[in-house]
Formats: C-alpha cells, sequence, structure tokens
C-alpha cells in the first residue's frame, strides 16, 4: 500500500461518510469505517515511516538521521542546502529519487535533505503545526551544517503549504541591512512597486539565516481544495464538493479544514488566505519575495488529488491550450513553461478594479500573483501512469511512477544554484 492508496482510501471514506449521512446508513457503518482507518493510520503508516533512510546512497552530501562524524571532514562541503518535503501521508521515502538525481547531477553544488519531521499521520496536524516543526527542522540542520549559505526549498503537494508556512516562520532581513528595510516598510501588498522592490531586494533577506534562491512545489494546492474542481477526485459535482468541505476534517482533521478553508480559530479568516498576506508575526509574501526563483509544477490533466488551477495558481481562462505535442525530447511530459516578470505582475495589478467584491479563491490568487513565478505545465496523457499522475510528477516510487523522471530532470536542470 503507497501514498496514492491511501489518498484513495481518505476520499473514498469521505464520499462514504458524506452518502451515509445523506441516505441515514447505520452508525454500526460509520464506526467500522472509522475503526479500519485507525488500524491502517496506527498500524501500517509506521512502518512505512520506520523503514525510510533519509540518504539515498552511502558516502553521498544528505542529511540522515545518524550524527555526523566530526572526524571526517570532507574536503568541501556544499554551500546549498534543498530541503524537500513530503505531501499528505508521506515520508521521507517519497523524495528518495528525486534527492537522488541532485546528488548525481550537482554533487559538489548541494546538500539535500529530505524532511522527516511531517510525515503518515502527523500530516493530519494541520498546515500551521507542520510548519512550525518543519522550520524547527530546518534550523537543526542548518546548524549541522555551519558552512551553508543556500537554501531551497522543493516540496510535493500538501508540503508545498507547509514550505510557505515554514518560510515565513524562518524569514529574516540580515543585520546590516535591517535598519534601511524597516525604514522601507516593504511588505508586498500596496503596489507593484513594493513587489518591484521586493524582488530587486530579494539578497538582503534571509531565510533560516541562509540566501533564498529556489522555491519549488509539485501539484500544490495553493488555492486550498475547495469547490470549482479543485479536488478532481470529486467531478466537480457540487453536491459532493460541498459535503467534501463540511467532512473532510473527519478524515484528515485541521489539515482538511485547512484545505477547504473550512477554519476559523479565534474569528480569523482561513488560514490559506492569510498565507497571501504578511501578518505581524509571520510574513508569508515577504518570505516569497525573498526567493530568487518561484517555480509551480502541475498537473494539466489526470491529477485526482490536486486541480490545475490550484496548483498552477490561475484563473480558468488563464490556463493554456496546447495540443499535447512533445516540445522538447528530453523533457517529453512538459507540455507547457511560461515564466512571468514583474513588468507582468505591474500590468496585471494595473487591470484589477477596486472596490469589487471577489470570493476566497481570487483573493488568494491576486495574493500570491503579487510576485513572478515559473509555471510549468505537466501531462502524462500518453503514459500508462497517467491515472496515478499526482505521484508520477514527483516519481513516488520509481517502479510505479518512472515516467516522471523527465520532470525531476527539468527542475534539476534549471534549479538556480
Amino acid at each position: 500500500m503507497n501514498s496514492f492508496l491511501l489518498w484513495t482510501l481518505c476520499f473514498a471514506i469521505v464520499i462514504i461518510v458524506i452518502v451515509s449521512f445523506n441516505f441515514n446508513l447505520t452508525p454500526s457503518l460509520f464506526g467500522s469505517i472509522l475503526i479500519v482507518f485507525s488500524i491502517i493510520k496506527m498500524k501500517l503508516l509506521p512502518r512505512f515511516r520506520s523503514s525510510c533512510l533519509n540518504n539515498p546512497k552511502p558516502n553521498s552530501m544528505a542529511e540522515t538521521d545518524s550524527d555526523v562524524d566530526v572526524d571526517a571532514k570532507p574536503l568541501h562541503i556544499p554551500p546549498h542546502l534543498v530541503i524537500m518535503v513530503n505531501g499528505i501521508i508521506g515520508s521521507s521515502a517519497d523524495w528518495r529519487y528525486g534527492a537522488e538525481q541532485f546528488l548525481k547531477k550537482l554533487p559538489d553544488e548541494v546538500i539535500v535533505h529530505r524532511s522527516e519531521c511531517n510525515s503518515s499521520k502527523l500530516t493530519f496536524d494541520g498546515v500551521d503545526t507542520m510548519g512550525e516543526r518543519l522550520a524547527e527542522e530546518v534550523l537543526s540542520v542548518v546548524r549541522r551544517w555551519p558552512g551553508l549559505q543556500k537554501i531551497s526549498f522543493v516540496a510535493h503537494s500538501l508540503g508545498g503549504l507547509v514550505a510557505r508556512y515554514a518560510i515565513a516562520r524562518l524569514f529574516d532581513y540580515s543585520s546590516t541591512i535591517e535598519v534601511e528595510v524597516t525604514s522601507r516598510n516593504c511588505n508586498c501588498k500596496e503596489e507593484a512597486k513594493c513587489t518591484k522592490n521586493c524582488i530587486e531586494q530579494h539578497y538582503e533577506a534571509r531565510i533560516a539565516g541562509l540566501e533564498p534562491m529556489n522555491f519549488i512545489t509539485f501539484a500544490t494546492p495553493h488555492l486550498g481544495s475547495r469547490g470549482h474542481k479543485q479536488l478532481p477526485f470529486l467531478c466537480g459535482i457540487p453536491f459532493l464538493e460541498r459535503k467534501a468541505s463540511q467532512t473532510a476534517h473527519l478524515v484528515t482533521g485541521r489539515t482538511g479544514k485547512h484545505l477547504f478553508l473550512m477554519d476559523n480559530d479565534d474569528g480569523k479568516p482561513p488560514l490559506l488566505l492569510r498565507m497571501v498576506d504578511d501578518s505581524d508575526d509571520l510574513k508569508f509574501m515577504s518570505a516569497l519575495c525573498a526567493f530568487k526563483r518561484r517555480v509551480a509544477y502541475a498537473n494539466a490533466n489526470f491529477d485526482h488529488m490536486v486541480g490545475w488551477r490550484t496548483s498552477s495558481i490561475r484563473r480558468q481562462h488563464e490556463l493554456p491550450k496546447f495540443n499535447h505535442q512533445v516540445i522538447d525530447e528530453k523533457y517529453p511530459h512538459i507540455v507547457h513553461t511560461k515564466s512571468e516578470t514583474v513588468d507582468d505582475i505591474s500590468s496585471k495589478e494595473s487591470t484589477n478594479v477596486g472596490g469589487e467584491t471577489i470570493d476566497m479563491e481570487e483573493e488568494m490568487i491576486r495574493g500570491l500573483t503579487r510576485v513572478p513565478w515559473e509555471r510549468v505545465d505537466v501531462s502524462f496523457r500518453k503514459s500508462k501512469q497517467r491515472f496515478v499522475a499526482h505521484s508520477t510528477i514527483q516519481v513516488k516510487i520509481y517502479w510505479m511512477h518512472s515516467d516522471g523522471s523527465d520532470v525531476i530532470f527539468h527542475m534539476i536542470d534549471n534549479f538556480l544554484v
């Protein structure tokens, strides 16, 4: 049983719960479902977690659980830390293939750490709790490698939201320019001019004390999973989408509330809505501004867990049209790429009409697109592995998801070191 099957099980249970509520099935059936699910969580998932190794190859520059041998001093310690973050019900093993490719292609440039703090049932604790844990883990890794200079994040699915929360917690300015930056009060939320300033000044900001370079997500529900076919598994049926929003927390805990924008902690707006702006203690957008690149890889089809719009941060009419022809033999499943510039952001903002009423999805799009993104659209339409596209884009298990290897190569070949 892998993460995809467990994902499918989760949402199958959601559907059964919905049906049971509306057709008055016996409580015993509902209770049996929860018992079975609990057994799976408590018995099977720990086995996966305990078998995860965080070192793809012996003696490679990858983080492990074991203590660092202080007597073994490598001739060259790579300056760039890459943090790889798993998705829901996942583990550090999910990025094994990706980490191996990083170390093969950039052995002298990067240290790869596959996050271990949010695995299996811990991914039900909520985006904020997971983000806090990830931030602490990153700080621990940075302390372990005092010679580090740069940092990047590569995240899959829910892990992208967790990483966005963590970087806000880790965000700070270097002490040498703190007074100067404070006087500018640039927080990426006023207008295009402010956004441009933030982009130009990214080198002044720090994430965990390091220079932020790449922030890359794979099939991440940046806009949440609420309605509008953002959760393709529900086939866009309004009734199921409404009921899924109301019952997801029964299966996925606080994480379900966050994904479906149903949380209301202390009367505050939903967390994902708050994460498209800066707050007093968490500079979500300033942290994103700090990275030299922000990249969103998105499945254009056959992803049953995360819709194309939410993973690529676009409106329906902004989705590109393509004929699925191979545009590059080296990357056969990359069907469209688009890089925004600061001028593109300025043009978009000038067309927005003030005072209009907008829904939460539109508000999140406007918030997140205050900074430029590189969007890479992926299609496994002609692949035998297309029905597990959500895992294939990451190459979670090589023998099952190997067709996504060209997407990983594309990511590494364009990686800013």
